[in-house]
């Protein structure tokens, strides 16, 4: 018995020694990575600073409406008083495919061809995730069926949009999925098993080889898997939100967190493309935009936060900035007699 015990206690000592070497060298290593992401963190990504930069703008149809806004006429005016070089525009699916099996493409059509004539280049945001809450834009009767007979049918529908689309003049871009990775919204993420098979579609569908831009948060992801997969990578870019479980929070990040995470992915992927595909200029609240008060909107986009998140990611670099709330720059002009968002925005296009 004392043998074994003694057996024991060696054995016990040889354990603790092998798990103290393995917990040191694993604090070594992240003491290293520490070291050197510290070291780019005074550096700025080489290959996409710029000084000269392209700005484009988002629009969402259903948000427009939910503004209580002529969704037509805010568009026409994005484009033809903003005149934006990019407009990224979420097809969503609850729009096209209201009835199971039944596409209807008339706004789509208006919109993509209003476009065209405007010299706009398009970046069509497909999938299930899109832009504006609650991410997750489905039609009710995809609400109710199984997951995998769910998959099967955001395929289905991104093949319709692919085919129809594909040969626009205009078109620059494809956004597949909207932040993918990012646990956001009323929304259950579907994979990156499934994010590839939905790339691999778009591919194989459009002939004419058009990028597909994958987003990811600026602030709460490493940007790795959705660059990776990526022909250009968009990141966001938020400076005051709102959390229910903080309230109000300003990012303490400078410029340089962004570059961080530039020089991280281009460790991997050394020629990818990065812009900010989503750059706050409007308000961000405890509750939609079109249910706070205009004190509350304030609290986060006053119109010196607007100016200053803008130099802010002219500062990170990017050469493409694109902007995030046109829809309510315009409602603050047609519906409060606040015009100097709508105007400045038209300023940065058209520089």
């Amino acid at each position: 018995m004392k043998k074994q015990k003694k057996y024991f206690i060696k054995k016990t000592d040889r354990v603790k020694k092998t798990r103290t070497s393995l917990a040191a060298k694993i604090a070594i290593g992240l003491a290293i990575l520490l070291l050197f992401f510290a070291g780019f963190m005074l550096h700025r990504p080489a290959g996409t600073v710029t000084e000269n930069f392209r700005y484009g703008v988002a629009f969402s149809r259903i948000f427009s409406e939910q503004m209580g806004l002529d969704w037509r006429e805010n568009y026409l005016a994005v484009l033809t008083d903003l005149q934006p070089e990019f407009l990224r525009l979420p097809v969503y699916w609850q729009d096209i495919e209201k009835t199971k099996g039944a596409f209807e493409f008339t706004d789509y059509d208006w919109m993509v061809n209003e476009a065209e004539k405007s010299g706009i280049k398009l970046v069509l945001v497909v999938g299930r995730k899109t832009p504006r809450w609650p991410e997750c834009n489905l039609p009710d009767w995809a609400k109710q069926i199984p997951e995998e007979e769910q998959k099967m049918r955001v395929l289905n529908q991104l093949e319709k949009i692919v085919t129809r689309y594909k040969d626009q003049k205009n078109l620059y871009a494809w956004q597949v999925e909207n932040e993918p990775f990012l646990q956001f919204g009323d929304c259950k993420l579907m994979g990156a098993d499934f994010l590839d098979e939905e790339i691999a579609l778009v591919r194989k569908l459009d002939q004419n080889r058009h990028p597909i831009m994958v987003t990811d948060s600026g602030e709460l992801s490493l940007w790795v898997q959705a660059a990776k997969r990526a022909d250009i990578f968009g990141t966001t870019m938020y400076r005051i939100v709102h959390s229910p479980r903080f309230g109000y929070i300003e990012y303490p990040l400078p410029p340089r967190f962004f570059w961080l995470k530039a020089n991280l992915v281009h460790l991997l992927y050394p020629d990818r493309p990065m812009i900010v595909s989503e750059l706050q200029t409007e308000p961000w609240g405890p509750r939609l935009i079109y249910d706070i008060s205009i004190e509350e909107q304030m609290k986060t986009m006053t119109f010196e936060h607007f100016k200053s998140n803008i130099e802010y990611a002219k500062a990170v670099g990017f050469p493409d900035i694109y902007l995030w709330g046109a829809e309510w720059w315009y409602w603050m002009k047609q519906n409060q007699d606040r015009p100097e968002y709508w105007n400045e925005a038209q300023k940065i296009f058209k520089h």
